[in-house]
C-alpha cells in the first residue's frame, strides 16, 4: 500500500469501525471470511469460526464482542483491502476518463473474484446491505470518503470539473453497490474493454472537466 494510499485511507476511516491488526485477530478473521463464503452469513456461528480459526470460543468473543461485531470488523476490513487494491490499480495522472474506466473495470473485477461478496450478491444480498449500513454506514461512508478524496485530489489538478466531489463521490460508490446487488444488466460488462467504453461514455461525464 502507497503512501498516499494509507493517507487517503486513514482520512475514509476517521470515525469508523476499529480493525484489530495483530496475527490472533487477522486469523479469526480469515476463519470467519472463509466460513461465511462456503455457506453464508445466516449460518456462521462463533463456535464454527473459533474452530476453524483453531481458538477457544470465549476468545473471539474477547476480541470481537459478539457475532455481529466480528462481521462489522470482517467487513471493514476487506472494504479497506479492496480499495487499497483499486487505488494501485488505477493511475494517478492521465485523463479523467481513463482513470474511471479503470476504476470501474477494476470494481466489478474485485466484485467477482471475492469470495463473499459473490456469493452474498448471489443469495444473501441482504446481508451485503446489512453490512453497508453497519455501525452507521461506516462502510458505505469508508468508500465514499476514499473516492471523494481521490477527485478532490484529480479537482485540484483540472481534471475535475467545478462539483461537489463528496456528492460526486456517492453518486459513484451507489452506482456501484447497484451493480453488486443487481448483476443482470443490459449493459456489456463481462468484457472488460466493452466495460471501460461504458465508463468512460457514460459514467465519466459526472465528474469530467
Amino acid at each position: 500500500m502507497t503512501p498516499a494510499t494509507t493517507g487517503l485511507l486513514t482520512r475514509a476511516l476517521e470515525g469508523g469501525i476499529e480493525v484489530p491488526d495483530d496475527e490472533l485477530s487477522g486469523r479469526i478473521l480469515d476463519a470467519t471470511l472463509a466460513l461465511a463464503a462456503e455457506s453464508g452469513v445466516r449460518r456462521l456461528t462463533v463456535e464454527d469460526v473459533a474452530a476453524r480459526a483453531e481458538v477457544g470460543r470465549v476468545t473471539v468473543y474477547r476480541r470481537f464482542g459478539s457475532k455481529q461485531a466480528l462481521m462489522d470488523a470482517l467487513a471493514m476490513r476487506e472494504s479497506v483491502r479492496l480499495l487499497a487494491e483499486l487505488d494501485a490499480a488505477v493511475p494517478q495522472e492521465g485523463p479523467i476518463e481513463d482513470r474511471i474506466s479503470a476504476g470501474f473495470v477494476t470494481s466489478l473485477r474485485l466484485i467477482r473474484e471475492h469470495p463473499l461478496l459473490s456469493r452474498l450478491a448471489r443469495v444473501e444480498p441482504d446481508s451485503v446491505l446489512a453490512a453497508l449500513t453497519a455501525d452507521g454506514g461506516a462502510n458505505f461512508a469508508l468508500a465514499r470518503g476514499f473516492l471523494a478524496a481521490r477527485l478532490r485530489e484529480a479537482q485540484q489538478e483540472g481534471d475535475v470539473g467545478a462539483i461537489d466531489v463528496e456528492q460526486a463521490a456517492e453518486l459513484l460508490v451507489r452506482l456501484c453497490v447497484s451493480f453488486v446487488l443487481i448483476q443482470e444488466s443490459v449493459l456489456p460488462l463481462e468484457d472488460p474493454k466493452q466495460a471501460a467504453d461504458v465508463a468512460r461514455r457514460l459514467i465519466a461525464p459526472i465528474v469530467a472537466a
